[in-house]
Protein backbone atom coordinates (compact mmCIF):
# COMPACT_ATOMS: atom_id res chain seq x y z
CA UNK A 1 0.00 0.00 0.00
CA UNK A 2 0.93 3.42 -0.50
CA UNK A 3 1.32 6.04 2.44
CA UNK A 4 -2.00 7.52 1.56
CA UNK A 5 -3.44 4.51 0.70
CA UNK A 6 -2.73 3.05 4.04
CA UNK A 7 -3.88 6.63 5.65
CA UNK A 8 -7.49 6.47 4.17
CA UNK A 9 -7.47 2.94 5.50
CA UNK A 10 -6.92 4.17 8.39
CA UNK A 11 -10.12 6.59 8.60
CA UNK A 12 -12.34 4.06 7.08
CA UNK A 13 -11.11 1.37 9.73
CA UNK A 14 -12.27 4.10 12.24
CA UNK A 15 -15.35 4.53 10.54
CA UNK A 16 -16.29 0.90 10.56
CA UNK A 17 -15.36 -0.64 13.56
CA UNK A 18 -16.50 2.70 15.05
CA UNK A 19 -20.23 2.06 13.68
CA UNK A 20 -20.28 -1.23 15.41
CA UNK A 21 -18.90 -0.18 18.81
CA UNK A 22 -21.73 2.83 18.83
CA UNK A 23 -24.74 0.62 18.11
CA UNK A 24 -23.57 -1.90 20.48
CA UNK A 25 -23.66 0.99 22.91
CA UNK A 26 -26.96 2.40 21.38
CA UNK A 27 -29.26 0.99 18.49
CA UNK A 28 -30.49 4.83 18.14
CA UNK A 29 -27.04 6.48 18.21
CA UNK A 30 -25.80 8.75 16.26
CA UNK A 31 -24.26 7.22 12.96
CA UNK A 32 -24.19 9.10 9.98
CA UNK A 33 -21.82 9.65 6.79
CA UNK A 34 -22.67 13.06 5.67
CA UNK A 35 -20.73 14.51 2.84
CA UNK A 36 -16.96 15.04 4.28
CA UNK A 37 -18.00 13.78 7.48
CA UNK A 38 -18.67 10.26 9.72
CA UNK A 39 -20.71 10.79 13.07
CA UNK A 40 -20.05 7.78 15.22
CA UNK A 41 -22.13 8.66 18.67
CA UNK A 42 -23.42 6.93 20.87
CA UNK A 43 -23.70 10.42 23.45
CA UNK A 44 -22.69 8.24 26.41
CA UNK A 45 -20.29 9.38 29.55
CA UNK A 46 -17.51 7.46 27.24
CA UNK A 47 -15.54 9.75 25.39
CA UNK A 48 -14.06 7.34 22.97
CA UNK A 49 -17.46 5.94 21.60
CA UNK A 50 -18.58 10.05 21.01
CA UNK A 51 -16.54 10.75 17.57
CA UNK A 52 -16.83 12.29 14.41
CA UNK A 53 -13.92 12.37 11.40
CA UNK A 54 -13.16 13.95 8.25
CA UNK A 55 -13.80 11.82 5.31
CA UNK A 56 -12.10 13.58 2.39
CA UNK A 57 -9.03 13.09 0.54
CA UNK A 58 -7.09 15.80 -0.31
CA UNK A 59 -9.26 18.44 0.92
CA UNK A 60 -7.88 21.91 0.81
CA UNK A 61 -8.12 24.77 3.19
CA UNK A 62 -10.95 26.37 2.92
CA UNK A 63 -13.26 22.88 2.53
CA UNK A 64 -11.42 21.88 6.01
CA UNK A 65 -12.09 25.15 7.84
CA UNK A 66 -16.03 24.37 6.40
CA UNK A 67 -15.56 20.60 7.66
CA UNK A 68 -14.09 21.84 11.01
CA UNK A 69 -17.07 24.44 11.78
CA UNK A 70 -19.57 21.57 10.65
CA UNK A 71 -17.82 19.13 13.28
CA UNK A 72 -17.83 21.30 15.98
CA UNK A 73 -21.31 22.51 15.48
CA UNK A 74 -22.66 18.86 16.02
CA UNK A 75 -20.09 17.86 18.81
CA UNK A 76 -22.15 20.72 20.47
CA UNK A 77 -25.42 19.86 19.69
CA UNK A 78 -24.48 16.71 21.66
CA UNK A 79 -25.43 16.17 25.44
CA UNK A 80 -22.14 14.42 26.13
CA UNK A 81 -18.29 15.41 25.59
CA UNK A 82 -16.32 13.82 22.78
CA UNK A 83 -13.44 14.33 19.99
CA UNK A 84 -12.94 15.16 16.41
CA UNK A 85 -10.67 12.43 14.91
CA UNK A 86 -8.34 14.04 11.95
CA UNK A 87 -6.28 12.11 9.42
CA UNK A 88 -3.43 14.83 8.89
CA UNK A 89 -2.41 13.06 5.76
CA UNK A 90 -5.67 13.04 4.32
CA UNK A 91 -5.51 16.87 3.67
CA UNK A 92 -3.26 18.69 0.98
CA UNK A 93 -0.54 20.53 1.76
CA UNK A 94 -1.52 23.66 2.63
CA UNK A 95 -4.76 22.52 4.99
CA UNK A 96 -1.76 20.87 6.73
CA UNK A 97 -0.03 24.18 7.16
CA UNK A 98 -3.13 26.02 7.80
CA UNK A 99 -4.90 23.40 10.20
CA UNK A 100 -4.20 24.53 13.76
CA UNK A 101 -5.40 28.04 12.90
CA UNK A 102 -8.43 26.50 11.01
CA UNK A 103 -9.32 24.69 14.34
CA UNK A 104 -9.20 27.52 16.53
CA UNK A 105 -11.85 29.12 14.00
CA UNK A 106 -14.06 26.41 14.15
CA UNK A 107 -13.79 26.00 18.87
CA UNK A 108 -11.75 23.38 18.66
CA UNK A 109 -8.73 22.57 20.62
CA UNK A 110 -6.13 20.19 20.57
CA UNK A 111 -6.39 17.29 23.06
CA UNK A 112 -3.96 15.08 22.74
CA UNK A 113 -2.07 13.30 19.39
CA UNK A 114 -2.21 9.74 18.02
CA UNK A 115 -0.74 7.88 14.36
CA UNK A 116 -2.41 5.56 12.55
CA UNK A 117 -0.73 2.01 12.02
CA UNK A 118 -0.96 -1.23 9.88
CA UNK A 119 0.87 -4.22 9.02
CA UNK A 120 0.71 -7.49 6.97
CA UNK A 121 1.94 -8.85 10.00
CA UNK A 122 -0.39 -12.07 11.13
CA UNK A 123 -0.41 -14.71 12.45
CA UNK A 124 1.74 -14.11 15.37
CA UNK A 125 2.96 -16.93 18.03
CA UNK A 126 1.28 -17.30 20.74
CA UNK A 127 2.76 -15.04 23.62
CA UNK A 128 4.20 -15.87 27.05
CA UNK A 129 5.05 -13.10 30.02
CA UNK A 130 6.34 -14.83 33.48
CA UNK A 131 3.71 -12.56 35.33
CA UNK A 132 0.74 -13.13 33.60
CA UNK A 133 -2.08 -15.56 32.80
CA UNK A 134 -4.78 -13.91 29.96
CA UNK A 135 -8.70 -14.43 30.35
CA UNK A 136 -10.80 -13.95 27.38
CA UNK A 137 -13.81 -11.29 27.94
CA UNK A 138 -16.86 -13.35 28.48
CA UNK A 139 -18.47 -11.86 31.37
CA UNK A 140 -19.90 -9.12 32.75
CA UNK A 141 -17.72 -9.01 35.57
CA UNK A 142 -14.63 -9.53 33.30
CA UNK A 143 -16.08 -6.75 31.04
CA UNK A 144 -16.21 -4.23 33.92
CA UNK A 145 -12.19 -5.00 34.70
CA UNK A 146 -11.90 -3.97 30.81
CA UNK A 147 -13.65 -1.00 31.63
CA UNK A 148 -12.25 0.47 34.55
CA UNK A 149 -8.90 -0.69 32.89
CA UNK A 150 -9.62 1.73 30.41
CA UNK A 151 -10.77 4.76 32.78
CA UNK A 152 -7.36 4.56 34.86
CA UNK A 153 -5.17 4.31 31.93
CA UNK A 154 -6.72 7.28 30.16
CA UNK A 155 -7.86 9.24 33.64
CA UNK A 156 -11.51 8.68 33.16
CA UNK A 157 -13.71 8.06 36.37
CA UNK A 158 -14.65 4.89 36.47
CA UNK A 159 -18.19 5.18 35.67
CA UNK A 160 -17.13 6.67 32.22
CA UNK A 161 -15.44 3.30 30.86
CA UNK A 162 -18.13 1.24 32.50
CA UNK A 163 -20.91 3.29 31.20
CA UNK A 164 -19.31 2.64 27.27
CA UNK A 165 -18.94 -1.55 28.22
CA UNK A 166 -21.13 -2.46 30.73
CA UNK A 167 -23.75 -5.08 29.63
CA UNK A 168 -22.03 -4.92 26.07
CA UNK A 169 -22.91 -8.48 24.08
CA UNK A 170 -20.49 -7.56 21.10
CA UNK A 171 -17.48 -7.45 23.40
CA UNK A 172 -18.22 -10.37 24.70
CA UNK A 173 -19.32 -12.36 21.41
CA UNK A 174 -17.73 -11.18 18.93
CA UNK A 175 -14.54 -8.82 19.80
CA UNK A 176 -11.45 -10.89 20.92
CA UNK A 177 -10.66 -9.03 24.38
CA UNK A 178 -8.66 -10.08 27.02
CA UNK A 179 -7.66 -9.17 30.24
CA UNK A 180 -3.99 -9.91 31.63
CA UNK A 181 -4.28 -10.70 35.03
CA UNK A 182 -1.42 -10.64 37.56
CA UNK A 183 -2.21 -13.22 39.86
CA UNK A 184 -5.42 -11.79 41.01
CA UNK A 185 -5.13 -8.72 39.86
CA UNK A 186 -5.98 -7.17 36.69
CA UNK A 187 -3.22 -4.98 35.14
CA UNK A 188 -3.77 -4.54 31.33
CA UNK A 189 -5.91 -5.58 28.84
CA UNK A 190 -6.62 -5.25 24.74
CA UNK A 191 -8.98 -6.41 22.20
CA UNK A 192 -9.20 -7.06 18.43
CA UNK A 193 -12.42 -7.54 16.16
CA UNK A 194 -12.71 -7.62 12.48
CA UNK A 195 -13.22 -4.90 10.12
CA UNK A 196 -13.41 -4.93 6.76
CA UNK A 197 -10.75 -7.99 6.17
CA UNK A 198 -8.66 -6.31 8.45
CA UNK A 199 -8.38 -7.16 12.44
CA UNK A 200 -8.73 -4.33 14.32
CA UNK A 201 -6.93 -3.23 17.80
CA UNK A 202 -8.95 -1.78 19.93
CA UNK A 203 -9.11 -0.18 23.57
CA UNK A 204 -5.30 -1.16 24.54
CA UNK A 205 -4.83 -0.12 28.47
CA UNK A 206 -2.36 -0.62 30.82
CA UNK A 207 -3.07 -0.06 35.01
CA UNK A 208 -0.43 2.99 35.56
CA UNK A 209 0.82 1.18 38.64
CA UNK A 210 1.86 -1.71 36.16
CA UNK A 211 2.67 0.29 33.36
CA UNK A 212 6.84 -0.04 31.63
CA UNK A 213 6.68 -4.05 32.39
CA UNK A 214 5.53 -5.41 29.13
CA UNK A 215 2.01 -6.14 30.20
CA UNK A 216 0.86 -4.17 27.27
CA UNK A 217 2.71 -5.79 24.29
CA UNK A 218 2.00 -9.10 25.72
CA UNK A 219 -1.73 -8.33 26.11
CA UNK A 220 -2.15 -7.09 22.89
CA UNK A 221 -0.36 -9.69 21.00
CA UNK A 222 -2.87 -11.99 22.98
CA UNK A 223 -5.25 -10.38 21.43
CA UNK A 224 -4.00 -10.66 17.59
CA UNK A 225 -2.89 -13.93 18.04
CA UNK A 226 -6.19 -15.36 19.30
CA UNK A 227 -8.42 -13.01 16.78
CA UNK A 228 -5.84 -14.16 13.80
CA UNK A 229 -6.35 -17.57 14.43
CA UNK A 230 -10.70 -16.91 14.63
CA UNK A 231 -10.95 -15.27 11.49
CA UNK A 232 -7.77 -16.28 9.31
CA UNK A 233 -6.65 -12.15 8.42
CA UNK A 234 -3.45 -11.30 7.95
CA UNK A 235 -3.37 -7.27 8.03
CA UNK A 236 -3.71 -5.66 11.46
CA UNK A 237 -5.08 -2.28 11.78
CA UNK A 238 -5.11 0.60 15.01
CA UNK A 239 -4.79 4.22 16.14
CA UNK A 240 -2.32 4.45 19.17
CA UNK A 241 -1.62 7.05 21.34
CA UNK A 242 1.72 8.58 22.33
CA UNK A 243 2.22 6.41 25.44
CA UNK A 244 1.92 3.07 22.74
CA UNK A 245 3.69 4.31 19.86
CA UNK A 246 6.83 2.75 20.90
CA UNK A 247 5.39 -0.63 21.57
CA UNK A 248 3.59 -1.63 18.23
CA UNK A 249 6.29 -1.26 15.91
CA UNK A 250 7.91 -4.00 17.78
CA UNK A 251 4.86 -6.34 17.33
CA UNK A 252 5.20 -5.00 13.23
CA UNK A 253 2.84 -2.50 12.92
CA UNK A 254 4.12 0.21 10.58
CA UNK A 255 3.14 4.01 11.50
CA UNK A 256 1.56 6.00 8.65
CA UNK A 257 -0.74 9.30 9.04
CA UNK A 258 -0.58 11.85 11.96
CA UNK A 259 -3.79 11.68 14.05
CA UNK A 260 -5.10 14.76 15.36
CA UNK A 261 -7.77 14.29 18.65
CA UNK A 262 -9.90 17.74 19.16
CA UNK A 263 -12.56 18.58 21.64
CA UNK A 264 -14.76 21.52 21.81
CA UNK A 265 -12.69 24.72 23.65
CA UNK A 266 -13.39 25.54 26.81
Amino acid sequence: MTDLAESIESMEQLAAVWRAMVLDRDAGADVRDLPGIAVRWADCRFAFWNCVTLTEVGAESERVGQRLSQAADIMRSKKQPGFLWLFEDLLDGQARSALGAAAERAGLQCAFPGTGMAGDLLPIPEPAHPDLTFVRVTSDEHLRAYADLNSRAYGFPLEDGRDGLDGSRLWKNEVHAYVAMRGDVPVACAATVEAEGRLFVVLVATDPQWQRRGYGEAVTRKALHEGARATGLTRATLHATVAGAPVYPRIGFQPNSPIHFYSLQG
